[in-house]
């Protein structure tokens, strides 16, 4: 069942427990980048709602970033399905220049390997780790992009144990057939939609 909140309404409470995990809202992911999600900078402001409550309420705030090698194998020009984009060390990899991350974050680095794509936030990075050492249980999760990294990370994080929230306004597809397919796997996997 989705709890379905109007777009103006304030993130709720976090607790003790809770994590809020920024997935990929990076330069290349918004109007503008390398790989251009439709409206991708309208989770900005969304989001540094959500970091502002984790930052009030004292709960980690974990954003991810692809960080892929130049002639990642996920890039078009290597056999892959994606232009070049996020590549380290560019401006494209960057998080959104209005992303008003608070000191402490948590950062995680993920596409990395020379061999093959990682869309999950978990896949091989420690993350999940990382949470249960801090006594997380449940993670509110937004970002770039919903049909892909959000929803790898998503399932990973369910799989992993954790209560998952997805923040439905915090996050946009590139493609929005894939994203309403995104949704409904997510939720028949156990995540709520708030």
């Amino acid at each position: 069942m989705s709890d379905r909140l109007p777009l103006s309404a304030p993130p709720p409470m976090l607790k003790e427990g809770d994590a809020l995990l920024v997935v990929d809202v990076q330069a290349d992911f918004c109007p503008g980048g390398a790989l251009p999600i439709e409206a991708g900078d309208a989770v900005v402001p969304v989001l540094n709602a959500w970091v502002e409550a984790a930052r009030r309420a004292g709960v980690p705030v974990i954003a991810s970033r692809d960080l892929h090698p130049g002639g990642h194998p996920s890039f078009t020009e290597g056999g892959g399905a994606w232009p070049v984009h996020c590549v380290q060390d560019t401006p494209g990899a960057a998080f959104h220049h209005a992303l008003r991350l608070p000191a402490g974050t948590v950062h995680v680095a993920k596409g990395t390997r020379l061999d093959r794509d990682q869309y999950s936030a978990f896949d091989e990075t420690g993350l999940a780790v990382a949470l249960r050492a801090r006594g997380v249980r449940r993670l509110w999760v937004g970002g770039l992009a919903l049909d892909v990294c959000v929803r790898a990370t998503v399932l990973d994080a369910l799989r992993e144990g954790f209560e998952v929230r997805l923040i439905r306004d915090g996050t946009r597809p590139v493609e929005p057939a894939a994203g309403a397919r995104a949704l409904a796997e997510m939720e028949a996997a156990g995540a709520r939609i708030v």
